[in-house]
């Protein structure tokens, strides 16, 4: 299979074409990708800038149904899609396929919210003067995405900046090109004009300068590493960009005394190691007071020993593999960095040689960690997890809001008054309580504090706030 890039309606190849490995079969080409040129990058932002007049001032209800279509061909797609998404990026196929339906649903989602414009009419304190408040498409958007999650989070971007009426420039992780080129193709076949969306490949060393600094984007917006993310930002606000960074997380799961014990466990164990634990809204710090910390300890171990590692595709898979060999040699230094620090590791951490040559690992539980610990502050973005003991619930929050990051946090207790205590004194923008740090909804705002996110948060209905601008028009009638 080629990829190619889709740039004013056009696909397009390079002469540089990147393999797609099969992170859980090495030996497995999934396809090859167009590497496109900053040349290329630039013809797209030439194209979406051409495009967005037009665009812009489109009806409604054109707009509406074509991101309807959108969301329909892909949920009817979703055995085939979560097929490619678990074989290119390694997700298993169940999480695979429940990520290509949370991607329908958003493009539905914002097809009805087209239908629900947001605006104001009100008097002025002058005499003789009306006042119309509208929200406006913001312009060009460069839309950079991780690997992590390669059809829902381009989805929760694309699909309110065209639903807005701005125009998009995609660029998607180099790992994972089937299925942003996936999502590209039903786009072009969605009813939207040439050039309105558009999609360039490529190396983000090479790209990204162009995709933040042209004067023709207007606006970017960034999943990825907190580093990147930094330089982004740097760029692009000294190119007057508007700017929504989303960077990753070092979330809390703290478990008080009183838990339900196999809720808690449960939480524990999907947050930190689902999709490989490759998700910024992970588990990667388990915070357990010392009464329950003991059993909780136990019985975490045992759930995770019983989880099944192997190739994505395969039905029984719980763990599939990291997504490619630096990021399970990443995996692997902070396993060993983890011992030299001093923690306990009580299970996993090791190389997984399975039936297929493939990138797996056991899932690693570090206890008795100390907060100063690097594996207990740095974003590993693999399954690692460092449990921390907590004196009693004020050391247990204090523990928690000792990070750099602020995007998940969670919360395991029967007590009400606990819940709603911890509800409100955790620093993050997200709140589970007696749930797993990651799992959220496409209908509500997504997004963190401090080192996590900067600028408007994604999703629901304050993904507006970014894609849009406020005019004030004053009427003398």
């Amino acid at each position: 299979m080629r990829y190619e890039n889709l740039i004013d309606g056009q696909w397009m190849g390079s002469e540089r074409w990147a393999p797609n490995i099969n992170p859980s079969d090495l030996g497995d080409v999934v396809g090859y990708a167009a590497m496109a040129t900053p040349d290329m990058a630039e013809q797209a932002i030439a194209a979406a800038a051409h495009a967005f007049g037009a665009w812009s001032h489109s009806a409604i209800q054109q707009r509406a149904e074509i991101l309807e279509r959108v969301g329909l061909e892909i949920v009817a797609r979703k055995d085939e899609l979560g097929r490619l998404l678990a074989r290119e990026e390694g997700k298993t196929l169940r999480e695979g396929v429940g990520e290509v339906v949370r991607a329908g649903q958003i493009f539905k989602y914002y097809a009805q919210e087209i239908l629900r414009p947001h605006g104001q009419h009100l008097p002025s304190v002058r005499p003789g003067i009306e006042i119309e408040v509208t929200s406006e498409p913001v312009g060009v958007i460069s839309i950079i995405t991780p690997w992590n999650f390669p059809i829902a989070i381009p989805a929760w971007k694309i699909a309110p900046a065209l639903a807005f009426g701005n125009c998009v420039v995609f660029k998607p992780a180099e790992l994972v090109p089937g299925c942003a080129c996936a999502l590209a193709e039903i786009l072009s076949r969605s009813g939207l004009p040439h050039g309105v969306f558009n999609l360039v490949m490529g190396h983000g060393a090479e790209l990204g300068p162009v995709l933040t600094t042209d004067p023709r984007v207007t606006a970017v917006s960034f999943t990825g590493s907190e580093a990147t993310g930094r330089r982004i930002a740097q760029a692009a606000a000294t190119a007057g960009k508007r700017l929504q960074l989303e960077m990753g997380g070092k979330n809390p799961l703290v478990v008080l005394d009183d838990a339900a014990l196999d809720i808690a466990v449960d939480a524990a164990v999907q947050g930190a190691f689902f999709s490989t634990g490759q998700r910024c809204t992970a588990s990667s710090r388990i915070i357990v007071t010392d009464g329950i910390y003991d059993q909780f300890l136990s019985a975490f171990v045992g759930a995770t020993q019983r989880l099944r590692i192997g190739h994505a595709l395969e039905t029984n898979t719980d763990i599939g593999p990291a997504v490619d060999a630096t990021q399970l040699d990443k995996n692997l230094r902070y396993v060993a960095l983890g011992q030299e620090e001093g923690a306990r590791l009580v299970t996993g951490g090791e190389r997984v040689r399975a039936a297929t040559n493939g990138y797996f690992m056991t899932p690693a539980i570090f206890a008795d960690c100390r907060p100063d610990m690097q594996i207990a502050r740095d974003e590993i973005f693999g399954p690692v997890a460092t449990v921390l003991r907590a004196r009693d619930d004020d050391h247990a929050l204090a523990l928690a809001n000792d990070s750099g990051y602020g995007l998940s946090a969670g919360i395991c207790t029967q007590s009400l008054a606990q819940a709603t205590r911890f509800r409100r004194g955790l620093q993050a923008g997200m709140v589970m309580v007696n749930a797993p740090t990651a799992g959220v909804d496409y209908h509500v705002p997504f997004g963190g504090t401090k080192g996590s996110s900067s600028g408007p948060h994604e999703q629901g209905w304050a993904a507006r706030e970014f894609f849009t601008t406020s005019k004030t028009a004053y009427i003398r009638a």
